[in-house]
């Protein structure tokens, strides 16, 4: 009877050690970078550095752009001399000449950049296309997400956008954070009034507004801190508080 319940035991203890790991793996950090306006070479270099790794492989998503040609351009011009490896994710492709999926480009990437432009085309034809699942594996992956203008508002809820003719209005974005946003904040009052005034009429959440050279970081879903590149440009958190929108300027770190 005695060896029997002693392996009984053992098998139970085997078991329990098995069920309970004692080291678990920690899910990645889902990060995210917005900025105002379009890319430039200090937040690239920042975005680089938000991986933690010594030369990461850094894709430009240009398709708010139409895979602009001069935007491409620049891009390679300004990480020539970072410690990065620049990749483009190309959406006006052929069969013919590309044997890879954006999944498979993407997911390989330790940073993703997006690009200015119209932001209601590029989710369109991401969403034709898959990209934006594909980027929905990318943030839980752990690959560090960024853009500016329309690759700011890509990542909210919404945001205030002049990609429709005639007036600005609102376009959704993939809610990966759950806020409203306003690229180009304080360049002229019309955009701000409107985002405002959404913020006001409960069309949209409270959410950021930033300035050209001014971006925000989110880690997991949560406000982490503003960077800018000089004190004349900054993020703000717009909000409701008894029927009134608030601006909250966000103290920013100065990056060069």
């Amino acid at each position: 009877m005695k060896p029997l319940l002693t392996i009984i035991t053992l098998i139970f203890i085997i078991s329990s050690g098995q069920a309970q790991d004692p080291n678990p793996q920690k899910s990645a950090d889902q990060v995210i970078f917005a900025f105002g306006g379009d890319i430039n070479k200090p937040f690239i270099n920042y975005i680089a550095g938000l991986t933690g790794l010594p030369k990461p492989k850094v894709c430009y998503v240009p398709s708010a752009s139409a895979d602009n040609v001069h935007n491409i351009n620049f891009f390679y011009d300004a990480c020539h001399d970072l410690s990065l490896e620049p990749h483009v994710l190309r959406v006006w492709v052929s069969s013919a000449d590309d044997n890879r999926s954006f999944e498979e480009i993407l997911t390989g990437m330790d940073a993703i950049v997006i690009g200015g432009g119209n932001t209601l085309n590029m989710m369109a034809i991401w969403k034709a296309q898959g990209i934006d699942t594909v980027l929905q594996k990318c943030l839980q992956k752990g690959i560090v997400l960024a853009g500016g203008s329309a690759g700011m508002i890509c990542w909210f809820n919404n945001g205030i956008s002049d990609s429709r003719p005639k007036e600005l209005s609102l376009v959704e974005g993939l809610s990966f954070l759950d806020f409203s946003s306003c690229p180009h904040y304080s360049e002229g009052e019309a955009r701000k009034k409107l985002y405002q005034n959404k913020i006001l009429d409960g069309t949209v959440n409270p959410g950021y507004g930033c300035d050209y050279y001014a971006g925000i970081l989110f880690i997991n879903g949560r406000y982490v801190k503003s960077v800018s590149l000089s004190e004349k440009f900054n993020s703000w958190y717009v909000s409701l508080e008894n029927g009134k929108v608030i601006e909250n300027k966000l103290v920013s770190e100065i990056i060069k």
